[in-house]
């Protein structure tokens, strides 16, 4: 399987460009550590998404728990999330933020389809870029 592509610093200035996992769609993510709360904040055209910045490490250590591939359950916020993939995990109320890791109401899904190809670029994660039913797990 191919890996992704990326570029960037993660820091608005530099923001990473990533590939979405099928690889194909690019997107920009940076960190926005002055944010209130802290955000990593997705740029897909003219989309701004926003997720909790601690979703970095907490999926990553989800995923070390995990132990194994796990499905990432690609999913529009109005759309329900399949069970026992990285997008329920993301919404769950189990999670280490209780709920939803998307910070903007009406935007917050889609975690699976933004999230692991930055653990990719971090060096965090190994994930499959396939057409469809993409994983990912922790290395």
């Amino acid at each position: 399987m191919p890996a992704a592509d990326f570029a960037g610093s993660g820091i608005p200035e530099d923001p990473w460009t990533l590939q979405t996992p099928s690889l194909r769609s690019q997107y920009n993510m940076y960190r926005d550590e002055a944010a209130d709360p802290p955000a990593l904040v997705c740029l897909v055209g003219t989309t701004e998404l926003r997720y909790h910045l601690g979703a970095i490490g907490d999926l990553y250590e989800m995923l070390v728990k995990h132990g194994d591939w796990m499905l990432l359950g690609n999913a529009d916020e109005q759309k329900p999330a399949v069970e026992g993939t990285v997008e329920a995990w993301a919404r769950s109320e189990d999670n280490p933020v209780g709920g939803w890791y998307g910070l903007n109401k009406g935007l917050r899904g889609r975690f699976g389809n933004y999230l692991p190809p930055v653990l990719e670029a971090l060096g965090m994660a190994e994930v499959e870029h396939n057409a469809r039913g993409n994983r990912m797990r922790a290395i």
